[in-house]
């Protein structure tokens, strides 16, 4: 046998998410070469790795004994990476995020310099809505998690990163905003939320029930970017974090309806669970992050300070 690294890397992405499709958008491949490789591995065994049933396909048993392996060779492979690394005095290891959807809005910006710093610190970073990041905290699959509302069930440590601010976003005709009553627009005019679950729906819906109005059209998109292009698209109003509208509002693609009450404001926080053991890793990007944050958010969110 003369099977690949990246063979087997392939392999094991198409097993955990029995998907082609899928694996070649997880690993940044055409799903022809995908395809390819996952043929080239399997000329070299005997026995089906996979079957398609239906269009689905499916990983055999033998396929998925060989996926527990290459799993397996991959992490001894990291490990003798880390290991070489580590020799020459450099920090390494992994570190893994959950993070709110929007959140990569501002992630991406508090661990770019830490990254290039450190080559050998990979990251795997998860973006989902409030609820699976703090089921990811609460089962340890996470090193950090990143959230503007703090869980109240779980003990957890944190590091405050900059503040957040939700207002209501119209697209560039303002939907006759300007004809309408602070009620009316509430009460008369399409409301778009994000999907249950999602912080930035809570306090969409907190601000609504906290001034008693009767919303009559409801639609429901399941992330920031669809009720984005929505917006813009004037179909409906939408209570938004202003994080992800940077563009859009200097292009006046949309405009902030100026409603008393408003901006909600909250805090974006880096949290971790008190009782876990952070490693040596961790600990050096939490260092990196105390030190850095204020130049980091001056030079990449100061915009905001306009609105």
């Amino acid at each position: 046998m003369n099977y690949t690294l990246h063979q087997l890397k392939i392999f094991l992405q198409i097993a955990e998410s029995e998907s082609i499709t899928k694996a070649s958008e997880e690993l940044y491949l055409t799903q022809p070469a995908v395809s390819i490789q996952l043929k080239n591995f399997q000329d070299q065994f005997s026995i089906p790795l996979t079957e398609v049933v239906g269009r689905k396909l499916y990983v055999t048993d033998f396929g998925k004994e060989i996926a527990v392996a290459a799993k397996r060779i991959l992490q001894e492979v990291d490990a003798i990476n880390y290991k070489i690394l580590s020799y020459k005095g450099e920090l390494v290891g992994k570190l893994k995020f959950s993070v709110v959807s929007t959140g990569k809005y501002v992630m991406p910006y508090m661990i770019s310099n830490f990254s290039h710093q450190n080559k050998g610190v990979d990251l795997v970073i998860d973006v989902t809505n409030k609820s699976q990041v703090i089921e990811s905290l609460e089962l340890n699959t996470v090193d950090f998690a990143m959230v503007s509302v703090l869980p109240k069930k779980l003990k957890v440590e944190r590091v405050e990163l900059m503040q957040n601010k939700l207002y209501l976003i119209a697209g560039k005709n303002g939907l006759g905003s300007k004809t309408l009553s602070r009620k009316k627009i509430f009460e008369q005019s399409p409301l778009i939320y994000r999907e249950a679950g999602s912080a930035t729906r809570a306090a969409m819906e907190n601000f609504i029930t906290k001034n008693k109005f009767e919303v009559r059209k409801k639609i429901e998109l399941t992330s920031n970017e669809a009720v984005k292009q929505a917006v813009i698209a004037g179909l409906g109003f939408s209570i938004m974090p202003i994080i992800g509208l940077k563009n859009e509002l200097k292009n006046k693609d949309v405009q902030i309806i100026p409603i008393k009450g408003l901006p909600i404001e909250t805090k974006w926080n880096l949290i971790w669970l008190k009782s876990k053991k952070l490693s040596p890793t961790a600990l050096a990007f939490l260092d990196y992050l105390e030190e850095e944050k204020n130049q980091v958010i001056e030079d990449n969110f100061s915009w905001i300070d306009a609105y």
